[in-house]
């Protein structure tokens, strides 16, 4: 009974933040950004599985039966496999969209853009529709000994009897290592080689950075090749910014400020991004090792116990995912604790809006609230708004 409670307490919390989230970024965010639409279709895969959470508290309450019928069982095991691929796919988008901002800053400001997001998103959804259908058509209710029933993969299913031990065999192997490989190990890998690029761009940028902040401003270099002739070589450094537009004290201090607050705002949604990937490999890595271990185990019975007691564990740690992912998007922000008490909604909008919507919210909170924090303790601080959209779309 403990269980089941704490089952149905995980279920509705899933629930509730799946759907704050997607109210806040689908309906509170003044202006859609790129980062924006990363979140909401991941947010939109989570609150799917987490709706189908209460079934599987049913059937731990029914002693572990499925007695809820075919078709719900076909949908709620869809839904967790569509909601694997999409997540894999998105994370692993996430982090080639962080490299191109990094690497390729110019190709980004021309060519990075919501529609391609969009497209990007819908590209994957069709992606883990096309991966998520052999689970689907393979799903079933089938009966036990114990009379028990339990909804589960039945490859069995559309072949002859004259096939039937081979064709077993052989979905059952390729759908774990499909599914292993396209859902896990390939998107880690997209992953960790962004990352990687990502430090070495970084790490060479600085290094840049720093030699020509040794150079001076115009550097004379003399030798003397000969006693009658003297050459003389002029170094001139080159001017960053337009001569027709000098710089005073007043726009310098604007733009390190805007500087300031681009790192900032890129600081946060890439630590969501390591707390969303960190939770991904913790969640779904037993899953999947399971499930290797239960093709094994056709071909050594000691195996059986181990995966009967261990897969549908790794399964409930899997379900856990889309639960905590809402709470790592809120505590990716600085004191979000502090703001929370403040507006939830614009404490989370500060952190995918790229452009200045979380300092808009707290104007207009502002003449309601006169204990709002000030602009530099929030997540992100935002762009004025005669700024270019090339600003403010790099700091996401």
């Amino acid at each position: 009974m403990v269980v089941v409670c704490f089952h149905g307490l995980v279920s509705c919390l899933g629930i509730l933040e799946n759907a704050l989230i997607l109210w806040v970024v689908g309906y509170r965010l003044r202006r859609r950004t790129v980062a924006s639409v990363w979140v909401l279709n991941l947010a939109m895969s989570d609150f799917l599985t987490t709706l189908t959470l209460p079934l599987f508290t049913f059937y731990i309450g029914s002693s572990h039966s499925w007695v809820l019928g075919n078709p719900l069982c076909k949908i709620q095991a869809s839904i967790f496999y569509l909601n694997m691929f999409v997540s894999a796919f998105l994370l692993a988008a996430i982090s080639l969209d962080r490299y191109l901002l990094v690497a390729k800053p110019v190709w980004s400001q021309n060519h990075r853009s919501v529609a391609g997001a969009w497209k990007v998103c819908a590209l994957g959804w069709l992606w883990a529709v096309i991966n998520a259908l052999p689970y689907f058509l393979f799903r079933s209710v089938t009966e036990k000994r114990d009379e028990k029933k339990l909804c589960y993969h039945n490859f069995a299913l559309y072949s002859s009897r004259d096939t039937l031990e081979r064709d077993c065999k052989v979905r059952q192997a390729g759908t774990a290592i499909s599914k292993l490989l396209l859902a896990f190990l390939f998107p880690l890998v997209v992953i960790a080689g962004s990352y990687i690029k990502i430090g070495l761009s970084l790490k060479n940028r600085n290094r840049r950075r720093m030699q020509s902040a040794r150079c001076p401003d115009a550097l004379i270099v003399s030798s003397n090749t000969s006693p009658t002739t003297k050459n003389t070589n002029i170094i001139l450094k080159p001017l960053t910014s337009d001569a027709s537009f000098p710089q005073t004290p007043a726009t310098m201090s604007a733009s390190v400020s805007n500087q300031a607050n681009q790192n900032q705002l890129s600081q946060s949604f890439t630590r969501m991004v390591a707390f969303l990937i960190t939770a991904f490999v913790l969640c779904w890595a037993p899953y999947h090792i399971f499930c290797i271990i239960e093709v094994t185990a056709q071909y050594k019975m000691t195996y059986l116990d181990l995966v009967e007691v261990g897969l549908p564990i790794a399964a409930t740690l899997a379900f856990l995912n889309p639960v905590l992912n809402p709470i790592l998007y809120a505590f990716s922000c600085p004191k979000f604790c502090v703001k929370i008490r403040q507006s939830l909604g614009g404490a989370f909008v500060g952190l995918v809006e790229e452009g200045g919507g979380l300092k808009a919210h707290m104007k207009r909170k502002s003449s309601r609230d006169a204990g709002i924090a000030s602009p530099k303790a929030l997540c992100a601080c935002p762009f004025p708004r005669q700024e270019s959209k090339s600003v403010a779309e790099h700091g996401f």
